[in-house]
């Protein structure tokens, strides 16, 4: 007779018992997204509204476009002493040595021009100079000469300190921020940039994952994504998704700095990333990692 592997007769049991327990879901606004989060087990409503408080809070903290955040008190006064903002900054500057500086998050400037024209308040394209701001951490304090862009870190911090709110004993559960995933407790479709609808690949991976693109920000040309080598605002690849072991910053930090590639440099780089694998997909070519496939449904 034949018998499935004990890995997934233990998980189908395990399923059955979250299933037994209870499941909570919710869906907000946050990060100018929808989060959505789902949780399985033991007390799951309290703690998807746990982690939805620490998604909102986190991010009245972290929005360079609210005044009151302390991303926005460093960028107005030169400095801030705050813990999630000096752990993001820190870990931007590391990924501008591993990116071999593509991903910078010393061009404050370049994003709010950008932003400002993609969202219409300001109708004179973008012209921007390139000139990154100098920073420093110390501790919890981060001080910068000029406004700094933690935009492209700080959407995958938020999400996995949510998850981490929404983890416990007897209980599981994912976080999504805008197709930005925390541990994903199911499949994950990667939808076609085109708007159409179709999925091009599905996931299954227990590694956090991250899209990224211009396809869904941009006007007239000019994108969100952009590379200070190059001085380039404008995305190389239709879309770009990247699984992470080590949690859902690093999938967004990377697949960031994938888009802004070209497809052949972006899967050197990927392959060359420990812990991290990518598809890369530009006029309806399919680029990927090796390991890649190995996450696919």
């Amino acid at each position: 007779m034949h018998r499935p592997p004990i890995r997934a007769r233990l998980a189908a049991s395990t399923d059955r018992l979250y299933g037994t327990v209870g499941g909570a879901s919710t869906s907000f606004h946050c990060c100018d997204t929808t989060f959505r989060i789902g949780a399985d087990g033991v007390r799951a409503t309290s703690a998807c509204e746990r982690a939805k408080e620490a998604a909102l809070r986190l991010e009245r903290e972290l929005n360079a476009f609210d005044e009151s955040s302390h991303i926005a008190e460093l960028n107005r006064t030169g400095s801030v002493t705050n813990g999630h903002v000096a752990r993001i900054v820190r870990r931007g500057l590391a990924y501008y040595d591993r990116t071999g500086g593509v991903f910078d998050i010393r061009h404050g400037a370049v994003e709010h021009e950008v932003k400002a024209y993609i969202r219409g308040e300001d109708s004179t394209a973008p012209d921007p100079t390139f000139e990154p701001s100098s920073v420093t951490v110390d501790g919890d304090t981060v001080r910068t000469d000029g406004p700094l862009d933690c935009n492209g870190l700080a959407k995958g911090y938020i999400v996995d300190r949510s998850r981490e709110a929404l983890s416990g004993v007897g209980r599981r559960g994912f976080v999504d921020g805008g197709g930005d995933i925390a541990r994903p407790t199911g499949p994950v479709g990667i939808e076609s940039p085109d708007d159409s609808g179709t999925l091009l690949r599905v996931l299954s991976t227990e590694w956090n994952v991250a899209t990224s693109g211009g396809y869904r920000r941009n006007r007239d040309g000019i994108e969100h994504i952009y590379n200070p080598n190059e001085k380039r605002t404008r995305s190389r690849n239709d879309l770009v998704t990247v699984v992470a072991r080590r949690d859902c910053m690093e999938a967004d930090a990377l697949a960031t700095t994938l888009a802004a590639l070209r497809p052949d440099e972006a899967i050197r780089l990927a392959e060359g990333w420990e812990g991290a694998e990518a598809l890369v997909i530009r006029q309806g070519v399919f680029h990927e990692t090796e390991g890649f496939d190995g996450h696919v449904r």
